[in-house]
């Protein structure tokens, strides 16, 4: 199995080094994880205990805050729990948006190599704390079936539903409808029960795939509720959310 063009040992060391998986690690480089470890060794570089070499507030998810807050939101529907590694990534086609992340996170802005198979920019993050505490909040590498609603504190809740809307929230043009999709049934339940608790007109519908699983979607539907939605979760926000959602949610307000 040949090393790809250009891919020196310094590339296959910084790639080793970001805590991509030996799958990931493989299909960049070209080479078996053993030839791979092979170029590790021959530099000297340990391969169990790496030290780091990117930063990052290993605690930020331990202490609520408006910030963490909003990040979790963008991580259940855009994040990724690495299962091989300490490596948690979030993908986004808005590159503002990942390096806002990385601010609040205070980390290094590392992103994933692309290629054939990973086209959309992904910020890289490597903590073995970090992974711990979100799997405390239930967030594992199969969350995408499993994650539950996360036990927020209602004085954060606005800041994770922006987060939540943010990552895969969609808002009609229109601006009558919105919705979050999601595979989790627990996370689906907990969506409706915020929602119907700030009054707000809200239902789920449920969908299935060709694979025969079901897809939740969570809406908030009216042109005067949709409003009522945005000025709660933007309300004192002066930076971290997509613009245009916020505007489509706005388009009715009188």
């Amino acid at each position: 199995m040949p090393r790809k063009p250009g891919i020196t040992d310094e590339d296959i060391i910084c790639l080793y080094k970001s805590g991509l998986s030996d799958k990931e690690l493989s299909s960049i480089i070209g080479l078996t994880n053993r030839a791979i470890r092979n170029v590790i060794n021959k530099h000297g570089i340990k391969l169990n205990g790496v030290p780091r070499k990117h930063k990052v507030n290993e605690h930020f998810f331990k202490d609520w805050t408006h910030e963490m807050a909003w990040v979790l939101g963008m991580f259940i529907t855009d994040g990724c729990v690495h299962k091989g590694t300490q490596t948690i990534s979030f993908s986004q086609k808005d590159e503002t948006i990942l390096k806002e992340i990385a601010n609040y996170m205070d980390a290094d802005y590392v992103l994933a190599p692309t290629g054939p198979t990973r086209t959309v920019p992904t910020l890289l993050i490597n903590s073995k704390i970090i992974k711990n505490d979100l799997q405390n909040l239930g967030i594992t590498s199969k969350k995408s079936l499993t994650v539950p609603f996360p036990e927020v504190p209602e004085e954060f809740l606005p800041s994770f539903i922006r987060g939540v809307i943010d990552g895969d929230g969609w808002v009609q043009k229109r601006g009558y409808v919105m919705n979050i999709t999601t595979a989790s049934e627990q996370f689906a339940d907990g969506l409706l029960s915020v929602f119907q608790n700030w009054g707000l007109r809200s239902e789920i519908t449920i969908e299935m795939t060709q694979a025969s699983r079901k897809i939740f979607r969570v809406w908030v539907k009216g042109k005067n509720t949709l409003p009522r939605l945005a000025e709660i979760i933007y309300n004192n926000v002066p930076e971290h959310y997509i613009s245009n959602k916020k505007a489509l949610m706005l388009k009715h307000k009188i």
